[in-house]
């Protein structure tokens, strides 16, 4: 009798929800994609612009010098406690389902693309005031000569012009929380028109000019790409999708997104920035700049472009992936997209 009061009084009641297993994986592999992703741009910063080894060098750690070594087992282990911290915050949270998940991380991508709009946004103002004085020669009057020659330095000025300004887009993308891709689609235009304007009308155009606009349309299209991902707006061209049930959907976009959504962001990380020559960064590292005489100097951003477009696309699949699944498996409060930007 003893022992069955005892059962009685171990068994969980049936009215209590219990965490299903299969959501806890499916949350903690979403979770640590996003955390490896954060530990790979750390690693990267660490590796290229303060010399850390890097996270690979603890299997050559037996031939490193012992702060090397140090550093490198270091780096491999904010992986570890990315992945961590990712597990940790599931099972904290072991009662929820897939979609809210999903919209945290959409909110977190949305706050990437607000941030890198309001800086290129900023950035592109500045630099373009910048490259027009200095073409027409008023740099030196207004500031100086010294501080004119440093301004025609790309480090110089990506160092106290362009860096200050990005920081104060994220600090604007934290309060103000709208996306600004219809403005930033109007000033590209506003851009173009003054270059045919000041052409045929007043005979006048500078490379800057051109630049502005090149700068501003780059940003358009890979700034947005995330989130047209989020209100259904890439082309599809698969006409069987089309036909299929809206859990069938979600099994597809699911696993389309592990297969070519998340290893597509991984191929242009790792081999963008791989190295100190790779593609992202060593534009970044070394501020390039076009041979256009007195352009802009915002080339080595759009080098950085790919990586923003990488990142937030990686976060918002993880995202995806979530909602997707959540689709299959019928859990309320799917997302409703406009008709009109569906295909």
């Amino acid at each position: 009798m003893a022992a069955d009061s005892r059962a009685e009084g171990t068994r969980v009641p049936s009215d209590v929800a219990q965490p299903e297993w299969n959501t806890i994986v499916l949350r903690s592999f979403a979770w640590a994609t996003v955390a490896a992703t954060a530990v790979f741009l750390l690693n990267n910063y660490l590796n290229f612009w303060r010399d850390w080894p890097g996270a690979s060098a603890v299997f050559a750690a037996a031939q490193a010098p012992s702060g090397d070594a140090v550093l490198a087992w270091g780096q491999l282990g904010f992986y570890a406690l990315g992945l961590g911290l990712a597990v940790a915050y599931v099972l904290r949270t072991s009662g929820r389902p897939l979609r809210p998940d999903s919209e945290i991380m959409y909110a977190i991508t949305a706050y990437i693309v607000r941030a890198a709009f309001w800086a290129v946004l900023l950035i592109g103002f500045a630099d373009a005031v910048i490259s027009f004085l200095r073409v027409e020669g008023l740099l030196g009057t207004l500031f100086g000569a010294e501080l004119a020659t440093e301004l025609g330095r790309s480090s110089y000025r990506g160092t106290w012009v362009h860096i200050p300004l990005a920081i104060a887009g994220l600090a604007i993308a934290a309060i103000h929380r709208q996306l600004g891709f219809p403005w930033l689609a109007l000033l590209v235009v506003i851009a173009e028109l003054l270059i045919v304007l000041t052409r045929f009308i007043f005979s006048y155009e500078q490379a800057f000019m051109g630049d502005l606009v090149r700068f501003w349309y780059a940003a358009l299209f890979l700034f947005a790409s995330a989130h047209t991902l989020l209100e259904e707006g890439h082309v599809r061209v698969d006409v069987v999708y089309q036909g299929l049930a809206d859990r069938t959907k979600g099994l597809v976009n699911a696993a389309g997104v592990v297969l070519l959504g998340m290893s597509l962001c991984w191929v242009v990380m790792t081999f963008g920035m791989g190295s100190k020559s790779a593609i992202i960064n060593s534009p970044l590292l070394s501020f390039e700049v076009t041979q256009t005489g007195f352009g802009m100097y915002v080339k080595y951003w759009m080098a950085g472009f790919l990586a923003i477009f990488a990142v937030s696309m990686q976060v918002q699949f993880a995202g995806y992936f979530l909602s997707s699944l959540a689709d299959y498996r019928g859990e309320p409060g799917r997302r409703q997209t406009s008709p009109e930007i569906t295909h």
